[in-house]
């Protein structure tokens, strides 16, 4: 198999969000979920993140890579993506699970274009989020009809996961020049360039605030 370039470091970085995620589910599940049926449901959907994570781990181990160094290099963009956006409740935990999550997936989809099409089968997979956003949607959506002001303060809340996350994609970038190049070929590819890739992460975002009511 023709590998493209930057393929270990994007299969890298999204073993490693996927390790963080169920990290955070399982701590988030454990100390904000207000009952226990939450704390059962978004436990369910870290196991699913691990699973992913060992997917990706198995096939890097395939590539011949070794998963821990493919990991290394994002370890600190990502950890401190997760310190500066620490939910402060289960609502905020949601939403950061359905927004911030999701712009940063959005973005690693696109590196992953042109990858040989068992990798890109591989990302579709690990990338689904279906369960996890049907549980944010809903979870946000009652909170709101329970308390109508929370929606302006989750609003304000997500922009900044955006910004985050934003910064986060580039910081990465700029830190591993192959996987930089493996986006702008994606782009290149579509006859697009980035202000258009923006655009199409922005229009993703938009919907999701739409689909939880903020």
């Amino acid at each position: 198999m023709k590998e493209s370039p930057g393929v270990v470091d994007l299969l890298g970085v999204l073993a490693y969000a996927e390790l963080s995620a169920y990290a955070r589910m399982t701590e988030d599940a454990a100390t904000l979920a207000p009952s226990l049926a939450d704390r059962a449901a978004l436990s369910e959907l870290a196991v699913t993140e691990f699973a992913h994570f060992r997917l990706l781990r198995d096939r890097l181990a395939e590539l011949g890579a070794d998963p821990g160094e493919a990991m290394s290099p994002f370890v600190g963009a990502l950890d401190a993506w997760h310190a500066q956006t620490r939910p402060a409740d289960w609502l905020q935990a949601l939403v950061k699970t359905y927004v911030g999550d999701g712009i940063a997936l959005d973005f690693y989809r696109e590196a992953a274009r042109l990858l040989d099409p068992s990798l890109v089968k591989l990302v579709d997979e690990v990338l689904v989020d279906g369960e996890r956003s049907q549980f944010a949607v809903e979870r946000v959506r009652a909170g709101i009809e329970a308390e109508p002001a929370a929606a302006g303060r989750l609003a304000l809340w997500a922009r900044r996961l955006v910004g985050e996350a934003l910064s986060q994609g580039q910081q990465v970038a700029s830190a591993r020049p192959e996987l930089a190049l493996l986006l702008m070929e994606s782009q290149q590819e579509g006859q697009t360039d980035i202000s258009r890739l923006f655009a199409k992460l922005t229009e993703a975002h938009n919907k999701r605030m739409a689909a939880m009511g903020i």
